[in-house]
């Protein structure tokens, strides 16, 4: 049990996929220009990353290894194209809004990743564990990096004006913007993690 609750404990600290591992950039960068937009795009690539480790679980004693990544991107892309539908269907705005990174979560390093590093070698339980783990410190990350650029960006958080009497910092809100926060993010989360290893 103990190991079980490790994996999907990873996801949101140790082996985060921002913060640690480097992984799933391009839509961080891209869509977190608000706090929707970050929770919207968390929670397509927590329902790909949890579908596609399923499946990948179940069947991964019967896909041979010669054409195993071919395999695993259908399976993905199977799991984008509900996501993508779904958006359209319930959500148009926030599918208009994340636009081409919605089908882009197809060749997303971390979904592939734990394909190929996690649920082709491990169990249904652990694999589910695993990509709700990823999936949720995929999500919490791109919600701090939303509020972030959108509070200091634009004033705002969900929408509402917080900041009134504020000159938003536009920069925060384009693209090289969110390097920056990302880079400072990651420089403090890896400066508090050396001063907790040294005490």
């Amino acid at each position: 049990m103990k190991k079980l609750l490790r994996e999907f404990f990873k996801g949101i600290g140790s082996e985060n996929p921002i913060f640690r591992l480097i992984l799933g950039l391009c839509p961080a960068l891209a869509v977190s220009t608000s706090v929707v937009n970050g929770l919207g795009m968390g929670i397509a690539a927590t329902f790909v990353l949890l579908g596609s480790n399923i499946i990948i679980s179940l069947v991964r004693k019967s896909i041979p290894d010669q054409i195993r990544i071919p395999c695993f991107i259908v399976i993905i892309a199977t799991f984008v194209t509900i996501v993508e539908l779904m958006m359209k269907a319930y959500a148009p705005e926030l599918s208009k809004s994340l636009g081409i990174f919605v089908p882009l979560i197809v060749v997303n390093c971390m979904v592939l990743g734990r394909a190929e590093a996690f649920a082709c070698r491990e169990g249904v339980l652990a694999s589910t564990l695993d990509a709700l783990g990823m999936g949720v410190g995929f999500t919490l990350a791109l919600l701090l990096i939303s509020a972030i650029r959108e509070l200091l960006g634009n004033g705002t958080l969900l929408g509402f004006l917080i900041l009134k009497s504020f000159d938003p910092v536009l920069y925060l809100v384009l693209a090289p913007g969110a390097l920056l926060v990302i880079g400072l993010l990651i420089g403090g989360i890896n400066f508090l993690s050396s001063k907790r290893r040294s005490a």
